[in-house]
């Protein structure tokens, strides 16, 4: 599982990489446009658009992989260490479930925008709609190793 963990962590890093330098490119030749040119690019906009989406939907899963989000442990502290191992194997359940459940009903959701084009760009929506099925499966992939790690650790 390490091993295809290192594989997912890699192309999450460079979808990341890929992701920010779009939307820093494409901003850039917006400014770059608003003051030295006559009217700036209409697709530089939605391009930045579509590149922060992706940049956000990659660096969900490396969040989920080094335990990135904010915790609120006001509670959590005040539990005690039996109670402390049921929560986080069920946080880490329901976050398994969530993901998975945000995924499958992505698929059909980006499937209708096949046919739908940007406005600016042409390009086929599901394109945008499909950063919900990357971050779903990239985040519920790091859930499930989560949560075997838990369940490993708590045996």
């Amino acid at each position: 599982m390490r091993k295809q963990s290192a594989v997912v962590a890699r192309i999450l890093k460079l979808g990341t990489l890929i992701s920010t330098f779009g939307f820093i490119g494409s901003t850039l030749i917006q400014i770059f446009a608003r003051f030295l040119l006559e009217s700036a690019p209409s697709w530089t906009e939605e391009a930045a658009r579509f590149f922060f989406i992706y940049a956000i939907c990659f660096a969900a899963g490396l969040a989920m992989k080094d335990n990135y989000y904010v915790y609120l442990d006001l509670v959590y502290n005040k539990l005690k260490e039996s109670q402390k191992k049921i929560l986080d194997l069920a946080i880490s359940f329901f976050n398994l479930i969530l993901f998975l459940v945000l995924g499958i009903y992505a698929i059909p959701f980006v499937m209708m925008a096949v046919t739908e084009k940007s406005p600016s760009l042409r390009m086929s929506m599901s394109l945008a709609f499909a950063s919900i099925v990357v971050m779903a499966l990239s985040v519920g992939f790091y859930a499930f190793l989560s949560l075997l790690k838990k369940l490993r650790k708590h045996q």
